[in-house]
C-alpha cells in the first residue's frame, strides 16, 4: 500500500502530461487556419502562413545555372568531400522516387543555386517560422507529416499543412546510410560554424520538429521555399 501511494505522484503526471500531449495536438483554431492555407497553391508549392513550401524533396542533379552537381556513391569519396554532392538513399534510384536526393550542405549554398528559379533553401529562421505557425516544436512535427511512408507508430501525423514530409533518413560523413522510414532530416541554408550547419528533423515516434546542427558533410533531404 504504500508502494502505491509512493507512486501515485508519478502516475498523476505522467497522466498530466499526456493529456496536455493531446490537447497540443488538438487545437481547432490552428487546424482551422492551416487548413484555410492549404487552399492556397501555387505549382509544387502549398502557403502554410505567410510561406510557400515545396510539397516533396528536391530531387535535381543540376545546379540552377545548368552545372551538373557532382553524384557520389562511394563511402570513401563522400566522406572526402568539401564540395557539393548528392546521392540516392543506400545507392537506390528507386527510393529518389518518394524520398527524393540526399545533398550535403556543400551543394545547398553552391553559389551556382540548388534550388530552382523563384525558390531558395531555407535558412534557420524561415524552419522557425514555420515551426511557430503549426503550434511550435511539440505539435508542429505532426502537422507536417505524411500519414504513409512512416513505420509504426508514426506519432501525431495528420499532415494538416499539407507539407507532407517523408523520412528519408540521411548519408553520415563516413558515408553510410541510416534510419529510411524512421527520420527525416532537412538542411538550412545557415551554418554554425566552419564544420557545421543547422537543420530540422522529425522522428517516426513523435510529433515533435526537433532542430540541431551536424557536419557538412551529411547528407539530408533539401526542401525550398517561395522567393
Amino acid at each position: 500500500m504504500k508502494k502505491i501511494l509512493y507512486l501515485l505522484p508519478f502516475l498523476l503526471f505522467i497522466i498530466s502530461c499526456t493529456k496536455e500531449s493531446i490537447e497540443i495536438q488538438k487545437n481547432p483554431v490552428l487546424e482551422e487556419q492551416v487548413s484555410e492555407n492549404m487552399e492556397r497553391t501555387d505549382g509544387n508549392g502549398i502557403a502554410i502562413g505567410n510561406q510557400v513550401w515545396m510539397t516533396k524533396n528536391l530531387n535535381v542533379s543540376h545546379y540552377r545555372n545548368g552545372d551538373t552537381i557532382l553524384m557520389v556513391n562511394s563511402p570513401t569519396d563522400w566522406a572526402k568531400l568539401k564540395t557539393g554532392a548528392w546521392c540516392y538513399y543506400g545507392i537506390q534510384s528507386a527510393k529518389g522516387i518518394t524520398y527524393g536526393k540526399l545533398y550535403n550542405w556543400y551543394a545547398v549554398r553552391d553559389p551556382r543555386g540548388l534550388a530552382p528559379a523563384g525558390w531558395h533553401i531555407p535558412s534557420d529562421s524561415e524552419w522557425n517560422v514555420l515551426k511557430i505557425f503549426l503550434g511550435g516544436e511539440k505539435a508542429a512535427g505532426g502537422r507536417m507529416k505524411a500519414t504513409n511512408n512512416w513505420n509504426a507508430p508514426n506519432n501525431g501525423a495528420t499532415n494538416i499543412s499539407g507539407f507532407t514530409a517523408l523520412p528519408g533518413g540521411y548519408r553520415d560523413a563516413t558515408g553510410a546510410f541510416k534510419y529510411i522510414g524512421y527520420y527525416g532530416y532537412w538542411w538550412s541554408s545557415t551554418q554554425l560554424n566552419t564544420n557545421f550547419a543547422w537543420y530540422h528533423n522529425l522522428s517516426y515516434n513523435y510529433p515533435f520538429i526537433s532542430r540541431n546542427y551536424n557536419y557538412k558533410s551529411f547528407g539530408f533531404s533539401v526542401r525550398c521555399v517561395k522567393n
